[in-house]
Protein backbone atom coordinates (compact mmCIF):
# COMPACT_ATOMS: atom_id res chain seq x y z
CA UNK A 1 0.00 0.00 0.00
CA UNK A 2 1.31 3.15 -0.69
CA UNK A 3 0.05 6.37 0.22
CA UNK A 4 -0.01 9.77 -0.94
CA UNK A 5 -0.74 12.81 1.15
CA UNK A 6 -1.44 16.32 -0.27
CA UNK A 7 -2.86 19.86 -0.11
CA UNK A 8 -0.62 21.37 2.42
CA UNK A 9 1.10 25.17 2.01
CA UNK A 10 0.89 27.87 3.96
CA UNK A 11 -2.49 29.58 5.39
CA UNK A 12 -2.86 32.58 7.92
CA UNK A 13 -4.19 32.06 11.60
CA UNK A 14 -7.98 31.66 11.33
CA UNK A 15 -7.60 29.76 8.21
CA UNK A 16 -8.72 26.47 7.08
CA UNK A 17 -7.26 23.62 4.90
CA UNK A 18 -8.43 20.75 3.41
CA UNK A 19 -5.65 17.78 2.75
CA UNK A 20 -6.23 14.38 0.71
CA UNK A 21 -4.62 11.29 0.60
CA UNK A 22 -4.68 8.94 -2.16
CA UNK A 23 -3.82 4.81 -1.05
CA UNK A 24 -3.37 2.55 -3.82
CA UNK A 25 -4.72 -0.90 -3.78
CA UNK A 26 -7.73 -2.53 -4.09
CA UNK A 27 -8.66 -2.48 -0.15
CA UNK A 28 -8.70 1.05 1.23
CA UNK A 29 -12.28 0.88 2.36
CA UNK A 30 -11.25 -2.52 4.61
CA UNK A 31 -9.38 -0.38 6.87
CA UNK A 32 -8.97 2.52 9.25
CA UNK A 33 -7.21 5.86 8.40
CA UNK A 34 -5.38 7.67 10.45
CA UNK A 35 -4.13 11.46 10.36
CA UNK A 36 -1.21 12.56 11.93
CA UNK A 37 1.04 15.77 12.64
CA UNK A 38 4.44 16.20 13.86
CA UNK A 39 5.63 19.71 15.02
CA UNK A 40 9.40 20.75 14.94
CA UNK A 41 11.14 19.25 18.02
CA UNK A 42 7.97 17.52 18.86
CA UNK A 43 6.82 13.72 18.79
CA UNK A 44 4.26 12.87 16.40
CA UNK A 45 0.49 13.19 17.30
CA UNK A 46 -3.02 12.16 16.36
CA UNK A 47 -5.13 14.81 14.79
CA UNK A 48 -8.23 12.48 13.62
CA UNK A 49 -9.11 8.73 12.74
CA UNK A 50 -12.00 7.23 10.74
CA UNK A 51 -13.06 3.34 11.02
CA UNK A 52 -13.90 1.26 7.91
CA UNK A 53 -17.72 1.88 9.51
CA UNK A 54 -16.98 5.36 9.34
CA UNK A 55 -16.93 6.19 13.41
CA UNK A 56 -14.22 8.95 13.63
CA UNK A 57 -12.22 10.00 16.66
CA UNK A 58 -10.51 13.07 17.78
CA UNK A 59 -8.09 14.24 20.66
CA UNK A 60 -10.01 16.70 22.65
CA UNK A 61 -7.71 19.15 22.64
CA UNK A 62 -8.71 19.32 18.64
CA UNK A 63 -12.15 18.42 18.36
CA UNK A 64 -14.60 20.90 16.81
CA UNK A 65 -11.43 22.10 14.29
CA UNK A 66 -10.74 19.16 12.68
CA UNK A 67 -12.74 16.84 10.61
CA UNK A 68 -11.98 13.56 8.85
CA UNK A 69 -13.65 12.09 5.81
CA UNK A 70 -13.14 9.55 3.23
CA UNK A 71 -14.36 8.63 -0.09
CA UNK A 72 -13.98 4.57 -0.36
CA UNK A 73 -14.47 5.19 -4.44
CA UNK A 74 -11.47 7.40 -5.01
CA UNK A 75 -9.45 5.14 -2.36
CA UNK A 76 -8.92 8.90 -0.39
CA UNK A 77 -9.24 10.33 2.62
CA UNK A 78 -9.61 13.86 3.82
CA UNK A 79 -8.83 15.74 6.74
CA UNK A 80 -10.36 19.54 6.53
CA UNK A 81 -8.67 22.24 9.47
CA UNK A 82 -10.30 25.27 10.34
CA UNK A 83 -9.60 27.88 12.58
CA UNK A 84 -5.93 27.06 12.33
CA UNK A 85 -3.36 28.76 14.43
CA UNK A 86 -0.17 28.67 14.51
CA UNK A 87 0.48 25.80 16.86
CA UNK A 88 -0.99 23.62 13.96
CA UNK A 89 2.23 24.20 11.70
CA UNK A 90 3.59 20.91 10.88
CA UNK A 91 4.02 17.82 8.65
CA UNK A 92 0.76 16.57 8.46
CA UNK A 93 0.41 12.03 7.67
CA UNK A 94 -2.02 9.71 6.58
CA UNK A 95 -1.87 6.16 8.29
CA UNK A 96 -3.91 3.38 6.84
CA UNK A 97 -4.35 0.51 9.47
CA UNK A 98 -4.86 -2.83 8.16
CA UNK A 99 -7.89 -4.23 10.02
CA UNK A 100 -8.24 -7.78 8.54
CA UNK A 101 -6.69 -10.74 7.72
CA UNK A 102 -2.96 -11.48 8.62
CA UNK A 103 -2.29 -8.20 8.52
CA UNK A 104 -4.08 -6.77 11.13
CA UNK A 105 -2.86 -4.14 13.00
CA UNK A 106 -0.13 -3.24 9.99
CA UNK A 107 0.09 0.42 9.62
CA UNK A 108 1.32 2.21 6.55
CA UNK A 109 2.79 5.49 6.05
CA UNK A 110 2.29 8.34 3.80
CA UNK A 111 5.72 10.62 2.86
CA UNK A 112 4.02 13.66 4.33
CA UNK A 113 2.39 17.08 3.44
CA UNK A 114 3.74 20.36 5.24
CA UNK A 115 1.22 22.83 6.34
CA UNK A 116 2.65 26.07 8.15
CA UNK A 117 -0.08 28.68 9.97
CA UNK A 118 1.51 31.87 9.78
CA UNK A 119 0.53 34.56 12.59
Amino acid sequence: VQLQASGGGMVPAGGSLTLSCVASGNFFKENAIMWYRQAPGKQRELVAGMTSEGSVNYPNSLKGRFTVSRDNGKNTAYLHGNRLEPLDTGVYYCNLVELGGKNYGLQHWGKGTQVTVSS
